[in-house]
């Protein structure tokens, strides 16, 4: 309750501050932009300031409308949308947490004239099932080429069933400076997430039919349902350290009155010479100390058959070095090439091997595997790469990017990666449509981890081949008429995933993916209706299961109250047709395919009002409304994690700008 009244008395503070006030933004100028890897380009974004569907921060399924999770916010979770899908990571522990861990492509850099503060807090649910959720942002210019900013994330949220509570900690430093000749972004991220692992609800019965397992009672609570685990415990931290810099070299242009005097000059930059650091570091432990609980769960203890603790840690150092000619100095540069070196070290620590190295004790499941050694309990990589980007960012009618990378030493040698976008916009109905295509080849290496890997539950030693993919496709955006229509296609060779019994495997052929998204707004005054419709189908359900059909609906009013309050009022649902999901293995933190259970077919409601004071935007929402009332009860994620039950939220956050 004290929560509560801590977020009305915001809202009401933030709505005098700026009563009778116009809530666009006081600044104009002020925008905010995100880097284009690997030189550092800046590419424009939309500034945070908007309700429109504020309230689905507080909904873990925001994701997208096909999210594979165990249940509540801050755990982990795989996104069923294979085009919005990443690829697996150096060190796999960091993909099931990838929705909340700060990285480059989410970083956000600032240029405000007036310092900018962000404050904002989620909660829900009652004492025992509470989640919670504390952001901040701040951003100011110290002039107008320099500016710094901080940010702060904490999730926190004790899950709706019985050992399931998730809590992470990140925060974070930046800063740019944009000169005539000297450019300069960086920052600094930390996270630190930890999550009990309660290995899935016992029997699905206590969700399907509780009346069938309870002798007639048909009610249960979900903190009540047993679980496999009570006692383990996955921690993923890290850290990022990242600098860009660019100095850039041209000639000055001067701007003369009628009587030959200098009214202005101008800095015109032709070439440039670049510099990006890039410092990463990861850290995941399991731990479980109850020895009756791990080995009913569990078929192999290898280091220890009455605890767990592994740990395995990975760094990595990027170095890339590049010259570019600038586009846009003349009328005859009219795009940017830009030519890098790239190098990389990175280093691997595990638990240590301690099986016995021959005979009888050593276990068959490591076959192949020479037992004449040990996995070695740290291993290094030194990576080289040359790569060329060529840009077009300020054409009217066409724009585009395309970046290629080589691979020349150690496990880069022969890897090959290119991807590229183009773009044009022409005006149609009296607005601009804009048509986007891109691709995307990549002949890679298997990550270390899925080659050598020691715990207690599991270990593998492979000799994966590289992995080669081919993605095309194309967007067509009409804003007129609220239509947004995505068509990709990929083939995928060499795929790897894990397999049912939670081990890594390379499927040797190809494997197609199709995908059509389609995204229809439509509106009739105050009432509106967003639709977004994916289409997907594989080849072999079997490498990579999706649900076919994919749906998110979102119907609402929209207006206005007495000329200050924004109002938005009504229902979504999100909706995926029954598949083979993924199964969740808490020791690796892996989705793992399964092919025994279908999850799917259930849609996740959530009522909610949403509204606009000012600089306060602020919901109150009621997740998963339908439960009972709208579908049966076969709410389930994933194999043995359900969703949660319906729930009671509110949240706010305050834009000081001062």
């Amino acid at each position: 309750m004290k929560k509560h009244i801590l977020i009305i008395f915001t809202i009401l503070i933030a709505g005098l501050q700026g009563f009778g006030k116009d809530d666009t933004p006081s600044d104009s100028l002020s925008y905010s932009w995100r880097i284009i890897q690997p030189l550092g380009l800046r590419e424009r974004v939309p500034m945070d300031t908007l309700m429109h569907n504020y309230y689905r921060t507080a909904v873990p399924t925001s994701v997208s409308p096909a999210f594979a999770t165990t249940g509540n916010q801050a755990s982990v979770g795989k996104n069923m949308i294979f085009m919005e899908s990443e690829p697996m990571s150096d060190f796999f522990f960091r993909d099931a947490k990838q929705f909340w861990i700060p990285t480059v492509d989410n970083m956000r850099f600032f240029n405000t004239r007036i310092p900018v503060t962000q404050l904002g807090y989620n909660t829900g649910g009652g004492r025992e099932i509470a989640q919670d959720y504390l952001r901040m942002l701040f951003s100011g210019n110290i002039s107008k080429r320099a500016q710094i900013g901080a940010r702060v994330h904490y999730p926190y949220s004790k899950g709706s069933y019985e050992y399931q509570a998730a809590k992470g900690f990140s925060w974070g430093l930046s800063g740019s400076y944009m000169g005539d000749r000297y450019e300069m972004q960086a920052f600094f991220n930390s996270f630190n997430f930890l999550n009990k692992e309660n290995g899935g609800i016992t029997d699905d019965l206590y969700i399907t039919d509780p009346a069938k397992i309870q002798g007639g009672v048909s009610t249960i609570n979900p903190k009540s349902i047993p679980t496999y685990l009570s006692a383990a415990h996955s921690r993923v931290r890290g850290q990022q350290f990242y600098m860009n810099h660019r100095y850039k070299v041209g000639f000055w242009k001067e701007t003369r009155d009628e009587n030959d005097s200098v009214v202005a000059r101008e800095y015109v930059p032709v070439s440039s010479f670049i510099w990006t650091l890039d410092y990463k570091d990861s850290r995941h432990r399991f731990t479980n100390t109850s020895s009756s609980e791990g080995k009913e769960y569990w078929a192999n203890h290898y280091l220890d058959a009455d605890a767990t603790c592994d740990r395995t840690k990975y760094n990595s150092l990027r170095n890339t070095i590049g010259i570019s000619l600038l586009e846009g100095f003349n009328k005859y540069a009219k795009a940017g090439l830009a030519a890098f070196v790239t190098h990389e070290i990175r280093h691997y620590w595990q638990t240590p091997d301690t099986l016995a190295i021959s005979g009888d004790d050593r276990p068959a499941a490591l076959t192949p595997y020479p037992f004449k050694s040990r996995l070695a309990h740290k291993a290094n990589e030194n990576l080289l790469y040359v790569g060329a980007q060529l840009t077009k960012q300020q054409g009217h009618l066409l724009n585009y990017e395309a970046t290629a990378n080589i691979g020349l030493i150690g496990p880069a040698a022969g890897e090959i990666k290119i991807d590229g976008n183009a773009s044009t916009r022409f005006r149609l109905l009296g607005d601009t449509v804009s048509v986007k295509a891109y691709g995307l080849f990549s002949n890679t290496s298997a990550p270390y981890l899925m080659n050598n890997f020691i715990s207690n539950h599991f270990a593998w030693k492979n000799d994966f081949g590289k992995i080669r993919r081919l993605r095309l496709g194309g967007i067509l955006n009409i804003p007129h008429t609220g239509t947004n229509i995505n068509i990709g296609v990929e083939n995928i060779q060499n795929h790897i995933y894990f397999n049912a019994d939670g081990l890594p495997t390379q499927e040797s052929g190809s494997v197609q993916v199709f995908s059509i998204r389609a995204q229809q707004n439509l509106r009739w005054r105050a009432l509106n209706w967003d639709n977004t419709i994916i289409y997907q189908t594989s080849t072999n359900d079997a490498v990579i299961p999706l649900p076919r059909l994919a749906v998110y609906s979102n119907l609402y009013l929209l207006f206005r109250v007495a000329r200050v309050l924004k109002v938005q009022l009504g229902v979504d649902c999100d909706y995926y047709t029954k598949y083979k999901a993924p199964a969740y293995q808490p020791a690796t933190m892996a989705f793992c395919n399964q092919r025994e259970i279908d999850c799917g077919n259930y849609p996740f409601m959530t009522a909610y009002l949403n509204l606009k004071l000012s600089r306060a935007r602020f919901f109150v929402l009621f997740s998963h409304v339908n439960q009972g009332l709208i579908g049966d009860n076969n709410y389930f994620s994933m194999p043995h994690y359900p969703l949660n039950p319906r729930r009671f939220q509110m949240g706010v956050i305050v834009d000081f700008s001062n």
